[in-house]
């Protein structure tokens, strides 16, 4: 597989709007909203208008059917032909907004996790139905964090409808979406194979939003606990097939997380970029040059620590980018897609950590933005799968093993 490493021309667009997008409303009102935590930022509503317009026509990768990219089928693309599509723009738009503020990118109306599990699973139908609409995803609850086979909700079909029954924590952007991707078994006899996930709205009957959680850090995106009481939907809100398939086990619901993961290694990517160009400012005003042309040990031990951390921010770039681009073109991306959360994970944390020691006092005051990035970074290693998750799929896909033989 051969990957020119040079973006093509037609996603500038996307990157020098989302880089405008960081600039001007994301970075001046960071620190704002990370000390008015829960407050909604109602900046963000000037930027979802503009992202419905660019996806209204076709420049953003914004929506749920922004994610599901070109709907032409790889065998209809002329020899030779790969794809950019949706995919690939979500990942790049996450990067540079993420660069401005990632609980604010998470912010985003009409940006949600969510979306992208619409994006990965739906019909074409119900990409019609709800491909407009703003998705937070709910999967973890009280009872578990990253084994999402474990999930205990339950979905009960009634006629024309299934009942959903149970409780979801740790939903971003539960309380301000509109509707939200709920995962439910449908049969608990069946393992992990009846799991489901159901788009719910959020203002229906038997939501109720429990509580909004205090965070370490991304303060600005809300995180709520959700219970869900004899909460009835139609059938047609199930996301995929509603066959339960023990052979092929819950596959359907996993393939979310191969949308999911690169934008999140997206969104650690673009708060190492940020931390690290403000590092390359101290490092420079204090008179410390960073010499590419000299051997590491032969510098200052800051110069050689940032040129460390910058060639494992090209690694976490490039990871994401191929986990996008195969998503486009419909190759299996499961294990790129993890590979480039783990990376990208492990990177932004030890990036940005770092980044508050090298920078000293400054680093760790509130006079910069340097320790708020390092508090917004442990998120970006945990949720989608934490790092041990991560490297526990990636070894199943490279040495064949299924998850009943690899644990």
């Amino acid at each position: 597989m051969a990957i020119n490493l040079e973006l093509p021309k037609k996603l500038n667009v996307t990157v020098d709007q989302a880089h405008q997008a960081a600039a001007q409303i994301f970075r001046p009102i960071s620190r704002k909203y990370d000390l008015a935590e829960h407050a909604y930022p109602v900046e963000l509503d000037t930027l979802a208008s503009l992202y419905d317009g660019l996806n209204e026509a076709g420049a953003a990768g914004a929506g749920a059917d922004g994610g599901r990219g070109q709907k032409q089928e790889k065998k209809e693309l002329p020899a030779g032909a790969v794809v950019n599509g949706g995919n690939m723009q979500s990942v790049l738009n996450t990067m540079e907004t993420s660069w401005g503020d990632v609980g604010l990118m998470l912010s985003i109306p009409y940006q949600g996790l969510g979306n992208a599990a619409i994006a990965a699973v739906a019909s074409e139908e119900q990409l019609e139905k709800f491909g407009k609409v703003w998705a937070a995803m709910a999967i973890t609850e009280p009872s578990f964090g990253s084994d999402s086979a474990a999930v205990s909700t339950t979905a009960t079909r009634d006629g024309d409808d299934y009942i959903i029954n149970g409780e979801k924590i740790y939903v971003t952007a539960g309380s301000r979406a509109d509707h939200i991707v709920v995962w439910a078994s449908v049969d608990k006899s069946a393992g992990r194979a009846a799991i489901k996930s159901f788009v719910v709205p959020r203002e229906h009957p038997g939501v109720t939003i429990e509580r909004l959680e205090h965070k370490l850090g991304i303060k600005a995106s809300d995180t709520a606990a959700i219970r869900f009481e004899n909460c009835r939907v139609p059938a047609e809100n199930l996301l995929g097939s509603p066959e339960v398939d023990t052979k092929k086990g819950f596959g359907g619901v996993m393939q979310t997380f191969d949308n999911t993961r690169p934008m999140v290694a997206g969104m650690a990517v673009g708060v190492t970029r940020a931390a690290l160009e403000e590092l390359r400012r101290l490092l420079e005003d204090a008179g410390v040059e960073i010499d590419y042309d000299r051997p590491a040990n032969n510098q200052h031990a800051a110069a050689a620590e940032f040129i460390r951390m910058e060639s494992d921010f090209e690694a976490a770039y490039l990871h994401s980018l191929r986990a996008a681009w195969m998503a486009d073109n419909k190759e299996p991306n499961s294990k790129e897609a993890s590979m480039s959360k783990a990376k990208a994970g492990r990177t932004v944390t030890d990036v940005t950590t770092k980044t508050v020691e090298l920078a000293g006092t400054l680093g760790y005051s509130e006079h910069l933005l340097l320790e708020k990035w390092a508090r917004d970074s442990k998120i970006l290693d945990i949720f989608e799968g934490t790092q041990q998750i991560q490297n526990l799929i990636i070894a199943r896909r490279v040495l064949g093993k299924s998850s009943a033989e690899l644990k």
